[in-house]
């Protein structure tokens, strides 16, 4: 009897610890911080950019904002870069990457993700006067060609899995790519349709090729560590952003 008894209480103290391990989850402990940590590369418009003065702005930053109060809590913005994601994540020093982040199922591996926030793909963007040569990816992949990419990214996994003959020039700053074009030290970059359509307005002389035909299929969503409860939260915040029209609304204001 007193070993039966002894299993029991052993078997109610193991039930316990089990109930408190599967209660504890990040989304407690942001809420009990009262921070909300937003790792940001912060180089990629329209969601999140760096400037002169170091202040962070754009769509993702507004989100952020917007996910924070419905925690409670207030954001704290951490600097992160493309190739550091992942490890960044991993290592606790953010509770949520945003920024234009690329859902990909590389990434699904380490990570959750939210439901995606934006729909795109892979599109071409170049001089205005050179659109035409290179309207394919057939096209741009020629050896006489030098393709820009910033480093880390699925702009650079992109062109290193589908360009061979083009030469892939890696440029360490998303920011000066576009400088790069119009000087002619570059003849195209691939990267997300969202972004060629704005860079063509802010960059007279650089012009979108077919972004409403893209190369891929991609989404853009929130990086998350894998505890559920948080997932979940942040996915119903973004479903009532999206059916109140917040985030149409959030996105025309920076993407005009």
């Amino acid at each position: 009897m007193r070993l039966i008894r002894g299993l029991l209480c052993i078997a109610m103290l193991l039930t316990t610890a089990v109930a408190q391990a599967q209660t504890a989850t990040k989304l407690d402990a942001i809420q009990a911080s009262g921070v909300l940590r937003v790792g940001i590369p912060g180089d990629y418009r329209p969601f999140a950019v760096k400037d002169a003065s170091g202040a962070i702005t754009g769509l993702d930053i507004d989100m952020a904002g917007s996910l924070a109060a419905a925690l409670g809590v207030r954001v704290e913005l951490v600097a992160t870069k493309w190739s550091d994601l992942l490890a960044d994540l991993a290592a606790d020093r953010f509770d949520i990457g945003m920024g234009g982040i690329s859902i990909t199922l590389a990434r699904q591996k380490r990570a959750f993700f939210s439901t995606a926030m934006m729909r795109t793909g892979k599109a071409a963007i170049a001089r205005c006067a050179d659109t035409a040569k290179y309207s394919s990816l057939a096209a741009i992949d020629q050896a006489s060609v030098r393709v820009i990419t910033n480093p880390g990214g699925t702009n650079e996994a992109f062109d290193r899995a589908n360009l061979k003959a083009a030469t892939i020039v890696v440029h360490p700053n998303n920011l000066g790519v576009w400088g790069e074009l119009l000087a002619g030290r570059a003849d195209v970059m691939i990267t997300d349709n969202v972004e060629t359509r704005l860079q063509q307005k802010l960059n007279p002389g650089l012009c979108a090729i077919h972004p409403d035909a893209p190369f891929d299929f991609g989404e853009l969503g929130y990086m998350l560590p894998r505890d559920m409860a948080l997932k979940l939260f942040v996915d119903q915040w973004l479903h009532i952003q999206a059916e109140t029209g917040e985030l149409s609304r959030a996105t025309a204001r920076w993407l005009n």
